[in-house]
């Protein structure tokens, strides 16, 4: 059940009308990552741990209300961006106050070639927010990551809280409003929380690398193979310990002579690694079973319900 509260989370301001930053800050409101998705991606992650996963669900569906929050500020200041945008495009004159803020007609239609505004925003909107991006594409479903198994969700949650933070850096170089830069900041600065409150509940689920279930062939898992002519570059990537495993990395330095040597990697050997098919094969099999029992008992037999509601004494 939501409840609306018609206060905003963070109070935001613009100091004076900027339809060209209205148009780029649409991409947080209906882009690929922004506030919307986040909240959709949240909200639909939370059904499938609702049961077997409790902790989660009430961590992702407060996530996803607060993302519903910051969608709102972020739908207010372009609303206020826009000025009198909404007023002005009723009126057909040409000496309308909008041309005044385009700076005219010519500056108008540069405006637009420079792709500083998608046309139809003014067009089709009548002067508000569209659930698009800055160049006019709809916001779509395809946008929102959901997998069924935390360990891979809660991977593409840190990823989008990063893609959103980095975002409104981004954004924040195309605005002087400093009321502008104070509700970006706080909006990216919330990204950062939920970056962190993402990483911490990974860690509650033990082990949770490999994500998902299978452990993956030790045949191949620490190899590193040379891909690319010229100068060989080393790093933590591909020399020392593996950082998820702990295996040694293998450094294959000629890919195709190796292939050839190993029988298209059929005859590749474990090799830097403790694990062997057998354990890996035992690991397997008692984490899934484990993983599947955890799910099952959370899940009754027949009927099922979604909640229980107290009896109110009223």
């Amino acid at each position: 059940m939501f409840y609306h509260v018609k206060e905003l989370q963070f109070n935001a301001r613009v100091s004076k009308p900027d339809p060209a930053f209205a148009s780029l800050l649409l991409e947080q409101f209906g882009g690929a990552n922004g506030e919307l998705k986040a909240a959709m991606q949240y909200f639909v992650q939370a059904f499938s741990v609702r049961q077997p996963h409790p902790d989660q669900y009430d961590m992702l569906m407060d996530i996803a209300t607060e993302e519903f929050s910051h969608l709102e500020i972020v739908g207010a200041t372009i609303q206020m961006l826009l000025g009198p945008i909404n007023g002005e495009l009723k009126n057909a004159a040409e000496e309308a106050e909008i041309m005044q803020l385009l700076q005219g007609k010519a500056k108008k239609e540069d405006f637009i070639h420079n792709a500083m505004v998608n046309p139809q925003f003014f067009v089709l909107s009548g002067g508000g927010p569209t659930l698009t991006n800055s160049q006019g594409v709809p916001w779509n479903g395809s946008y929102v990551d959901a997998n069924g198994d935390p360990t891979v969700d809660l991977r593409s949650n840190i990823a989008a809280e990063s893609r959103a933070k980095i975002v409104y850096e981004y954004l924040m170089q195309f605005t002087d409003d400093p009321y502008v830069k104070e509700t970006l900041s706080f909006l990216m600065t919330r990204e950062v929380a939920h970056f962190q409150m993402f990483e911490a509940a990974l860690e509650t689920i033990q082990p949770n690398f490999p994500p998902g279930v299978l452990q993956g062939d030790p045949r191949y898992s620490n190899s590193y193979f040379n891909m690319s002519n010229g100068p060989d570059v080393r790093g933590p990537w591909n020399e020392g310990k593996s950082p998820g495993l702990g295996e040694t990395w293998l450094y294959v330095e000629e890919p195709f002579r190796h292939v050839v040597e190993t029988n298209g990697m059929i005859d590749h050997k474990p090799n830097g690694t403790d694990r062997t098919m057998k354990s890996v094969d035992k690991m397997d099999k008692a984490l899934s079973q484990e993983r599947s029992k955890k799910v099952k008992a959370a899940v009754p037999q027949g009927e099922n319900q979604w909640c229980e509601y107290p009896q109110s004494s009223l």
